[in-house]
Parts: C-alpha cells; sequence; structure tokens
C-alpha cells in the first residue's frame, strides 16, 4: 500500500472523529464506534473497494460537516443530523451492509439508549 494512501486514509479517520466530537455525546459515542470498525474492518480490502470506502467517507465527512454547520447556525436549539439514503444508493447496498445500517439505524433511533455517557469535569491525566 502506497504511503501516500496510508496518509490520506489517516488523515480522513481523523477528520471525522473530529467532526464527531461536534455530535451529541450519545451519537458521538455511537458514530465513533461505527467508524473504528468500518475502517478496521476495511483494512485489507482491494485497491477498487478501498477507493469506493473513501469516497463515501468523504462524502460523509462534508455532509456532517454541513449539518454541524447548519446546525449552530440554528436558533432553534434542536440539531438535526442524518440523511435520507435514495432506493438507489440502498440497491447498491450488499445484504451485509443492509443489515449494518438497520441495527445502525435501531441504535440510533432507541429512547433509551444502550449506554450512559456524561462528560467528565475532572481532567484526565
Amino acid at each position: 500500500m502506497p504511503g501516500w494512501h496510508v496518509s490520506r486514509v489517516r488523515a480522513l479517520y481523523r477528520r471525522i472523529l473530529q467532526l464527531h466530537r461536534l455530535l451529541p455525546l450519545d451519537l458521538k459515542a455511537l458514530g465513533d464506534q461505527y467508524v473504528k470498525d468500518e475502517f478496521r474492518r476495511h483494512k485489507t480490502v482491494g485497491s477498487e473497494e478501498a477507493q469506493r470506502f473513501l469516497q463515501e467517507w468523504e462524502v460523509y465527512a462534508a455532509a456532517l460537516r454541513q449539518q454541524v454547520n447548519e446546525n449552530r447556525q440554528n436558533s432553534t436549539g434542536k440539531a438535526c443530523f442524518g440523511t435520507s439514503l435514495s432506493e438507489e444508493k440502498l440497491n447498491d447496498f450488499r445484504d451485509e451492509q443492509i443489515g449494518q445500517l438497520q441495527e445502525l439505524m435501531q441504535e440510533a433511533t432507541k429512547p433509551n439508549k444502550q449506554f450512559s455517557i456524561t462528560e467528565s469535569t475532572k481532567p484526565k491525566f
């Protein structure tokens, strides 16, 4: 794997995790875990799949950046994140990906979160 590719992947990974810091804590935790799992899962894919993987995550990062900026300007105080997937996009997914997407949606829309996250007020050493 060329060095520029590794650098590109790491930079994208870091940028996404930085954007997640701007999300509500429950979405940040869910998003961070999902990103870590997906990047780990795609470590050894072929170059064509890797290119598509990176393109999709670039689109995600750009959309999240835009949503974060829009939510900052929104005076109602209610943040809104996410987007609808077109039927065409859904048809491109493999069955495994549809299953992952369904699990992610269920976790993200649970009324009672599976875990409780609070921001620490103590400094970390």
